[in-house]
Formats: C-alpha cells, sequence, structure tokens
C-alpha cells in the first residue's frame, strides 16, 4: 500500500435506474444505429451516451466526409439505416448525397451538416420508440451466477446508476464494455500493442475552393492522386460539388524541414462539407499514445490541438485558398481510429476481406481499402485496395464473445486483428455493422435467448426487411 495514497473505504449510493430488452453501450454512428434498428423492432431500448449528443466519431470528432457506401467500382456495398440517413438529411439539404471522391482514394465520399445529423440520429431514434440517456458512462458490471451480464453501473449527473436489460451492445468504440465484463482482447497490432496514430480534426471556414480547385488541376504533382492518378482525379474535380484532396506537397514538406511543423505526416488531407467553403482538415497525427489510459488520452488530446494551429497556421501562410481562411473549431474529443480488439467467436483478417471470403453469417458488407496509418511514428500511410468490384463481408461471429453471451459488440472493436479493422473502422462501414448487432440483440431479447442462439434466417430477414444490402 503507497503510504501517500491509505486505503479508504466508501459506502457507495447506487440508484436504480429503468431496465430495459436492449441497452446500447455508446451513441457513435454505430451504436445509434443499432439502437434505431433494434428500437423498429418493437423492443424497449435504452441508449447510454457519454456527450451530450450522438454521432461520435462523426460530431465529437469531427471526422467527415463518410467514406464509403460504395466500392472502388461505384458499386453500393452499404444500405439500410446507415443510407436511410443519408436521405433523410438529403431531403433537409444537409447532405450532397453520394459524391466522387476527387482524391481518388475511393470511388464516392458522402459530405454532410454535423449539427443536422445530431438532430437526425435523435430524430430517428425517437420515432422508433428507443430512448436515450447522456452525458452518462460506464463505469462497471454485474454478472448472474451463469456468466451473462445482469446489469451495468454507469455515472452521471445523478450519481451512480443500475441499468439492467435482457441483451446489451457495446458501441463504445474501445470495448469499455466488453473489458469490463471480462472479454479477452487485443489492444493495437498484435506484435507489440502499438495502434494507429490519434487525430485532432480541425473545421475552417471561408475557404476558396474554386482557387483550389484550379491550383488542383494546374499542378497535379503537388497532390495524390492513388489510385487512380491525375486524369482520374482531373475529371472528377471538374464534375465533383465539393472537392477532398491530400497535397501541397512540397510546401508541406518545406514547412517541416524549417520546424514550423512538426506533424509526422506527409501531405495536408482536407475535405469540403455539405457547406461550400468549409472544410476539414484530417491532417493532425498523435503517435505513441494508448487512447484506453486516461493520462495518455488526454495528453494526446493537448497534442493535437497544438498540431491544428500548426496547420492553420501553415495554410494561411503557404497554401493556395487558404489566405482568407477562418478557423471555426477543433473537435471536442480527438479522434481515435485504433485501441482495442475483443476476441470474439472469429477473428477477421485482412485475408478474409481481400479474399473476399464468403461466410454463412454475413450481416454486412464493405469495401473500404486496409488503410493503415504508421503507428511507428512515420510520416507515410499503408493502403492496401480492393479489386474494382471486390466488396468483403462482416460476419456475425465478429460480434459475438462466448461469454457473457448476451453481449454483441459493433462498430470498430468488433473481433478483428489490426489490418482488418483498418479497413472496416469507416463510419459507413460501422453503421451497417451496428445495424446488424442492434436486430440480432433484439431478437434474441424478444426470444428471451442469447443472439447467438437465434436463428441466423430471422437476423437476416429482419436487415432484409429493414433496407440492409447483404450477400
Amino acid at each position: 500500500m503507497n503510504a501517500s495514497f491509505p486505503e479508504q473505504k466508501f459506502a457507495l449510493d447506487i440508484k436504480g435506474g429503468p431496465d430495459c430488452d436492449v441497452l446500447v453501450a455508446g451513441g457513435g454512428v454505430s451504436g445509434a444505429v443499432a439502437a434505431i434498428a433494434a428500437a423498429r423492432t418493437g423492443v424497449r431500448v435504452l441508449l447510454v451516451e457519454e456527450q451530450g449528443f450522438l454521432g461520435g466519431s462523426l460530431t465529437a470528432m469531427g471526422v467527415g466526409p463518410m467514406m464509403s457506401f460504395h466500392n472502388p467500382a461505384g458499386k453500393q456495398v452499404v444500405r439500410g439505416i446507415a443510407d436511410e440517413i443519408i436521405a433523410r438529411l438529403q431531403a433537409r439539404g444537409a447532405s450532397t448525397g453520394h459524391i466522387p471522391d476527387t482524391t481518388t482514394y475511393c470511388s464516392t465520399v458522402t459530405p454532410f451538416d454535423s449539427e443536422e445529423l445530431k438532430i437526425e440520429l435523435e430524430t430517428m431514434l425517437a420515432e422508433a420508440g428507443g430512448r436515450v440517456l447522456y452525458h452518462t458512462q460506464i463505469a462497471a458490471v454485474e454478472k448472474a451466477k451463469d456468466g451473462a451480464l445482469a446489469r451495468v453501473i454507469v455515472c452521471n449527473k445523478a450519481g451512480l446508476m443500475s441499468l439492467a436489460a435482457k441483451v446489451f451492445v457495446d458501441a463504445t468504440g474501445d470495448a469499455d464494455l466488453a473489458v469490463r465484463a471480462g472479454v479477452p482482447f487485443q489492444l493495437g497490432r498484435e506484435k507489440d500493442c502499438a495502434a494507429q496514430p490519434m487525430t485532432t480534426n480541425l473545421k475552417l471556414a471561408n475557404v476558396d475552393t474554386a482557387a483550389i480547385r484550379a491550383y488542383a488541376l494546374a499542378h497535379p504533382e503537388e497532390f495524390l492522386f492513388h489510385p487512380c492518378g491525375p486524369e482520374e482525379a482531373a475529371r472528377r474535380l471538374r464534375e465533383s460539388p465539393r472537392i477532398s484532396l491530400a497535397g501541397f506537397l512540397s510546401a508541406w514538406k518545406a514547412a517541416r524541414e524549417r520546424g514550423e511543423v512538426d506533424v509526422p505526416r506527409d501531405q495536408v488531407l482536407f475535405f469540403e462539407t455539405a457547406e461550400p467553403g468549409v472544410v476539414i482538415l484530417n491532417t493532425s497525427r498523435v503517435t505513441g499514445l494508448d487512447a484506453t489510459d486516461p493520462f495518455q488520452l488526454s495528453r494526446a488530446e493537448a497534442i493535437g490541438r497544438k498540431q491544428c494551429a500548426q496547420i492553420f497556421a501553415f495554410l494561411k501562410k503557404h497554401a493556395v485558398g487558404f489566405a482568407g481562411a477562418i478557423r471555426m473549431d477543433t473537435a471536442a474529443k480527438i479522434g481515435v481510429r485504433e485501441s482495442r480488439h475483443i476476441k470474439g467467436r472469429h477473428i477477421l483478417t485482412a485475408e478474409d476481406l481481400l479474399s473476399a471470403r464468403a461466410f454463412d453469417d454475413a450481416v454486412a458488407l464493405g469495401a473500404y481499402p486496409i488503410d493503415i496509418h504508421s503507428a511507428d511514428g512515420q510520416a507515410v500511410t499503408n493502403t492496401t485496395h480492393l479489386k474494382p468490384d471486390s466488396a468483403y463481408q462482416i460476419p456475425l461471429r465478429s460480434l459475438l464473445v462466448e461469454q457473457p453471451a448476451n453481449l454483441v459488440v459493433v462498430g470498430r472493436c468488433i473481433s478483428a486483428t489490426h489490418e482488418a479493422s483498418a479497413a472496416f473502422r469507416v463510419t459507413p462501414i460501422s453503421m451497417a455493422i451496428g445495424h446488424a448487432g442492434g436486430v440480432a440483440a433484439a431478437e434474441a431479447a424478444a426470444r428471451g435467448v442469447v443472439p447467438s442462439e437465434v436463428p441466423f434466417g430471422a437476423i437476416r430477414e429482419r436487415l432484409l426487411a429493414q433496407g440492409a444490402q447483404l450477400p
């Protein structure tokens, strides 16, 4: 016992909260879609979220646009509730819909208004009959004698609260609920536990995107266009209503050499939002820190903000189209690409994705490339692109664990390797995974069984009825 911190005993006052059939921990887009999907089946759903709004990486972390609903050939592989969200945003003038990706990294991107997304997700959950509890974090769990999850202990303005459910969905991104329940996991990559770097996103207004578009057409050597090349990029730049670019290569390199910026990245990556002239800078890179360690995460937040100040100063001085830019904000929370991967009933691998392995319990599709931002402090990003008309499958068993059997995991922390997770971690695929997990949880709760005991045909039928794209 450390003499500086003598042992103290506290009488904990844990209040009883509302019971439900399905409790979803985490209101990012994967968790929000899981809750909407579950509630639409008629079961009682409670969504617990640490922020005061839904959307996670797309709202709290400032990520945008969504990449990508399509495979490299342009065939749509993510539909269902995820695509319904886009249609509803389009109807309100809050999204352009799916448009050509002018970086050529993907076939399409999907810009959106993040404030409208918050409202739309809340609206859809309320319409489905689900409830949300904001400003609430998972603190601990209570298990039954058979090892099943019985309750979660949460912390919020009321203090500690106990919430019971039949089935639980972990949509925390970091597998917080699963880890507290004793589920084994891998932190980062297998060889050394290092994870992909974190990024603080920066939003700017009053950007002259017409000037940038003209500059990129005149100086393609200053930008990265892969895998399609500058000719395809020029075609997309001429037709796409919004621009996305990775570049200003020589000016950025020179600024790094002069010490003006110390961001370990070889490019400036930015995306125009649904609002013309408003762009998101996805350029900062915070390496070597563990997003599940609260002290390291706190340090990462400070580093990310400092990097964004450097990036903004660089753009104002050296980048065409940014001289009159106005800084709107940095994201409320640093973006986390990778932390824990649970060890579930099937560990999804890069080979599963690249070979387009068929699974008899496939519940979601994806086609984003394996996109690994260096975990070693290097400036590069390593990408493995899929074949043009390819799409990979996500099996239900990668969302399920042996114990607790009444737990479903969705989002980027499902059972997968470091390489595989680098592909499906993006928001459209995470939403498709959330859709599947919500349906599986609801079907189990309605039947009074655990998710692995639900006939897969019933889950597939329900997903198809809700518009999901399946093999």
